[in-house]
């Protein structure tokens, strides 16, 4: 009785420490991502923030659901579109306005932003269970690689896609492990389901499906044949898709159309350098080499094991996925750091595999115990190190004053409201009493068209050619103090 009362104590213990790391790693994780979440509100949001949030507050003012725009799906626009509506009824009782004339799309992004921050935080959560087949030391460690993550701590600070989409994703992964080991139709169709919804976030997150396929296709037992399974999972996603992005149907001229445009963008001419190399870097900037290693590594021991080992199923679901994903964005013209994010959540994985494999390696042999924590800390450390200090180095970057934020007061203080002005991309955004056009990237027109147009003032945020005719009146060249893009304000002369 002592001897197994004693087991039983130390189990306990072990799962309590388990517990409290888990927290800490959940809490470590969303003060990354909600840190200074409110930075370049409302005068330099991100790049393409305003696609989702100015439709959000059209559709408000419109009552139209109807994006009339297919870049996106509509899931993660009609989700926003419910935290606006609740911001609006918070802020009128408030009595901060009085009806929707009074509210621009500034109004909306610190609520929306916390969505994003808190999708980033329960996305560790999903790794940690996912992490749970390959045991407890390898959960924690690839919970706490995905709560460091440079690139997913970033692109949690903003209202984009692709944080909620990888958050569907690992989602599917986590019932479609669980589906694999039971067997349960229910629960092939339910990861289905979330890959429906992941594609009704963003297009790429369709690819979410091979997930359950794979499951339904490796799994050793099924309550259902395979073929049956295959078609409920099909049907999940298809009905979850439609569902979530509903105009993909009701408009679908509208659809077929943005949706060709849109394909078109991606299917020019490669880069100078390969979209694969580009990414590739993105990775080792976020993992640092010695992260970069223990995925490779931990990649290794999950072949091995598909090879040679048992329970195929979920060593094919977390190589698999990463691996065609990565593939199919870089057959893509259009290159971004943060399209990488959806297979993130495998690489934590691996990464937490090739830890413990290490330490199982090293155990294996006649190490003193000392040396043996020794090798352990080390390895988490190199796992955990280099990610953690950009991590943070990026939260407190966004602590500084940008030049977009200089350069939205100096026009505040110098430019009359009224007047008209161009700014290049949606880099900065002004008040409503300016009449604002916005312009591609290198996009600048000739001073006379400007000129026809009643335009008085230039914003550029690369360094192409200014228009004829405009003189230079402020510059905000980044710095230490004040990290950004190099914002130029010019006037046009008579």
């Amino acid at each position: 009785m002592i001897p197994s009362l004693d087991r039983h104590l130390r189990a306990a213990t072990a799962a309590e420490r388990s517990r409290t790391a888990l927290l800490v790693i959940l809490a470590a994780a969303a003060a990354l991502r909600f840190w200074r979440l409110g930075a370049g509100v409302p005068f330099g949001v991100g790049v393409d923030e305003p696609e989702i949030m100015l439709r959000v507050v059209l559709m408000m003012k419109t009552g139209d659901f109807n994006p009339h725009f297919f870049d996106y799906p509509t899931l993660y626009i009609y989700t926003q579109l419910m935290v606006a509506v609740v911001r609006f009824i918070v802020g009128a009782a408030a009595g901060q306005w009085a009806s929707l004339a009074d509210v621009t799309a500034g109004e909306f992004y610190m609520w929306g932003r916390a969505i994003t921050a808190m999708a980033g935080t329960a996305t560790v959560w999903l790794v940690y269970r996912a992490g749970r087949r390959w045991g407890m030391a390898t959960a924690l460690l690839a919970a706490a690689a995905m709560a460091v993550m440079p690139m997913h701590v970033r692109e949690s600070h903003y209202v984009l896609t692709d944080v909620p989409q990888t958050l569907l994703v690992t989602g599917a992964l986590v019932l479609s492990l669980r589906a694999a080991e039971r067997g349960a139709a229910a629960t092939f169709a339910a990861a289905g389901a979330l890959a429906g919804l992941a594609a009704a976030t963003k297009y790429t997150g369709g690819l979410a499906l091979l997930l359950p396929l794979l499951a339904c296709w490796s799994s050793g037992r099924l309550s259902r044949s395979r073929a049956s399974v295959t078609a409920m999972v099909c049907g999940a996603f298809a009905a979850a898709f439609l569902m979530a992005a509903p105009y993909t149907v009701l408009d679908l001229p509208g659809f077929l159309n943005g949706f060709g445009h849109l394909a078109s963008a991606y299917t020019g001419a490669l880069p100078a350098q390969a979209p694969a190399v580009t990414y590739l870097k993105h990775l080792r900037n976020g993992l640092g080499w010695g992260g970069s290693l223990l995925v490779i590594a931990g990649l290794a021991l999950a072949i091995a094991s598909l090879v040679t080992g048992s329970n195929r199923a979920r060593w094919a679901l977390v190589v698999a996925f990463p691996v065609i994903y990565f593939a199919f964005i870089a057959r893509q013209s259009l290159v971004y750091g943060r399209y990488l994010l959806p297979i993130l959540p495998f690489l934590a994985i691996l990464a937490g595999v090739g830890v413990t494999g290490i330490i199982a390696a090293v155990r294996s042999f006649d190490v003193p115990r000392t040396a043996r924590a020794g090798i352990t800390a080390a390895a988490a450390l190199l796992l955990l190190g280099w990610p953690a200090s950009v991590a943070v180095q990026f939260d407190r970057e966004l602590s500084r004053r940008w030049t977009t934020e200089l350069a939205y007061h100096w026009i505040l203080g110098n430019v009359p409201a009224g007047t008209k002005l161009v700014i290049e991309t949606t880099f900065l955004t002004l008040p409503r009493e300016y009449h604002v056009d916005y312009t591609k990237r290198g996009m600048a027109a000739a001073s006379d068209d400007y000129a026809a147009r009643g335009v008085k003032y230039v914003v550029l945020s690369s360094e192409m050619a200014a228009p004829d005719r405009a003189r230079e009146v402020a510059r905000f060249a980044p710095s230490r103090q004040h990290p950004g893009p190099n914002v130029r304000i010019l006037e046009l002369t008579p």
